[in-house]
């Protein structure tokens, strides 16, 4: 075993992805498993995570797909089972599922705001009561990766319910990194700059990219590969052992800059 392999290696583990049918959850989910992890792609789009899992296995990586209502805790007890049942145990969460809305301020309906509030904040607020629970009864330790969002660190134009959530996130994620670091699960909160996916496209306009571009030192969007090497640090029980409660931020230097 080579010292990076010691180092930032997962054999043996097990790490459920909830969002992983999606784009960046997707290409984080192929990173864990082809560090060693068995991964459990977590979402309702069996066709998406088929095509993750077929670059999982030619990769010579382990997974297969639950599908689950995330804001439901009831179904969330019920995958957890599932993965217990058929692998044991949970080392890694991944909270990624996520939704956005361009809609203003002022005609923001009751029933999107909820809607948004659910599958960012709820979901994410339920997972962590249910796999967190079974990660300090195991008594083993855990990693918990709570996808944040540079909006949920100053908060963002014309994603006014998004930037809510997201803020709510980074705070969760902060509390039980206190409360469970005795048990040795980690929480921290990985946060995406500005990287082109299905729920932010419909925002980038060409005066909205102009202007995220004058702000990112790197001068271009991210590229969801580059969300990899972050989730293994923090999903890593060595090279990761003493992170917990924090924001790490891949973002091209985005949030580095005032003018």
């Amino acid at each position: 075993m080579s010292y990076i392999e010691e180092l930032f290696g997962l054999s043996g583990k097990t790490a459920v992805v909830i969002g992983g049918t999606g784009e960046l959850c997707g290409a984080m989910g192929v990173g864990l498993a082809k560090a060693g992890a068995e991964v459990v792609i977590v979402g309702r789009n069996e066709e998406k995570a088929k095509e993750k899992l077929e670059v999982v296995e030619a990769a010579g990586g382990q997974g297969y797909f639950v599908p689950c209502d995330v804001g439901d805790a009831g179904a969330l007890g019920g995958l957890l089972h599932k993965v217990v049942e058929k692998s044991g145990k949970v080392d890694i969460l991944v909270n990624g599922a996520g939704v956005n809305s361009p809609t203003p301020f002022f005609d923001i309906p009751e029933d999107e705001f909820q809607r948004i509030i659910d599958v960012n904040l709820k979901a994410v607020f339920l997972a962590c009561q249910v796999f967190g629970k079974h990660m300090v009864e195991r008594g083993e330790g855990g990693s918990i990766i709570n996808v944040g969002s540079i909006s949920g660190l100053n908060p963002l134009s014309r994603v006014f319910t998004y930037s809510t959530t997201k803020g709510a996130v980074h705070n969760l994620s902060k509390n039980l990194a206190r409360e469970w670091a005795p048990h040795r699960v980690r929480v921290n909160v990985l946060v995406p700059g500005f990287f082109p996916a299905e729920q932010n496209r419909k925002v980038l306009t060409p005066d909205r990219v102009k202007a995220i571009m004058r702000h990112t030192p790197m001068y271009r969007f991210g590229d969801k590969e580059e969300l990899v090497g972050a989730t293994l640090l923090l999903a890593s029980e060595k090279a990761g052992n003493f992170i917990t409660g924090h924001e790490m931020v891949v973002d091209g230097g985005y949030s580095a800059m005032t003018i």
